[in-house]
């Protein structure tokens, strides 16, 4: 959510990001891994400066491209983690490197996904401590919302099904965070054309205030925007007007470069990273 970020996994892109087919990844171009590298090394030392422990993820994961993108094979609960199961099929095994990691951390597994379900880390927004809304769309599934629902029974939790439009088809990335990021208890960025409108009247009666991003900076992930604490966030530092609109509201916001691992490869500040303490 939006809690002080205390500690965070990452895992910095490897030979096979910079290998990666743009065509069977669905990137804009092939990545330069040595400019990747330096995106994510600085990308990193900002979180280091803004008192944030990092922790890398580096269980071998060969020939998984969007492995650098560690948020989406887990969801952390405040009674453990719950290991997920990705709906994009180049992405299996990704769930099981990060339970890995997570074991070797002495993060307690809650759950696993199994059988025919999926979810991914992006389609998951908890809008507060006991409302945890899901994306339904090509990345995760009806039998994924299903086991979520059995793996937080008796929580209080409440699961908020949240249907996603086609937009650009099951081969490109569009999450639930595609579509909005929170930044404080009541303010959040979001992009308003594509939001299903019972999951806009949900914010609206949570009492959340709306950054609109535009077209042209939903396009550069704009609303891919990281929560370091209430109103003081990381974003990608082509998106200026949404920059602007973020310190209007009473934001601190720090930037970061990402041309070669974010921009060419669907995936911003949020998708970088895999809070496991907040707080």
């Amino acid at each position: 959510m939006f809690a002080p970020l205390q500690t965070v996994l990452v895992r910095r892109p490897d030979r096979a990001f910079g290998a990666a087919d743009p065509l069977l990844w669905h990137y804009t171009e092939q990545p330069y891994l040595p400019l990747a590298q330096q995106e994510h090394d600085a990308f990193v030392n900002t979180l280091l400066g803004n008192g944030v422990e990092v922790v890398y993820h580096d269980a071998p994961l060969p020939d998984h491209a969007d492995a650098i993108f560690v948020h989406d094979p887990v969801l952390m609960t405040d009674r453990g983690a719950i290991i997920l199961r990705m709906g994009k099929m180049l992405r299996s095994g990704e769930d099981e490197a990060m339970a890995l990691t997570l074991q070797r951390l002495g993060v307690p597994i809650l759950y696993r996904l199994s059988g025919e379900a999926t979810a991914e880390g992006g389609d998951l927004l908890w809008l507060d401590e006991r409302t945890l809304c899901v994306g339904l769309g090509f990345r995760t599934n009806a039998a994924g919302f299903a086991q979520l629902g059995e793996a937080l029974a008796g929580s209080g939790v409440e699961l908020v099904p949240v249907q996603l439009p086609y937009f650009e088809g099951p081969e490109a990335c569009l999450h639930l965070m595609s579509l909005i990021s929170l930044v404080d208890a009541d303010l959040a960025v979001v992009y308003r054309p594509l939001l299903p409108v019972p999951f806009y009247h949900l914010l609206v009666a949570h009492g959340v205030e709306l950054i609109d991003v535009s077209d042209e900076e939903f396009a550069t992930m704009g609303t891919n925007v990281l929560a370091l604490g209430p109103r003081h966030c990381l974003m990608l530092d082509h998106n200026h007007e949404t920059r602007a609109a973020l310190e209007e509201a009473g934001c601190r916001v720090a930037t970061y470069r990402g041309d070669e691992m974010s921009l060419k490869a669907e995936g911003g500040a949020t998708c970088l990273t895999r809070p496991i303490l907040r707080g």
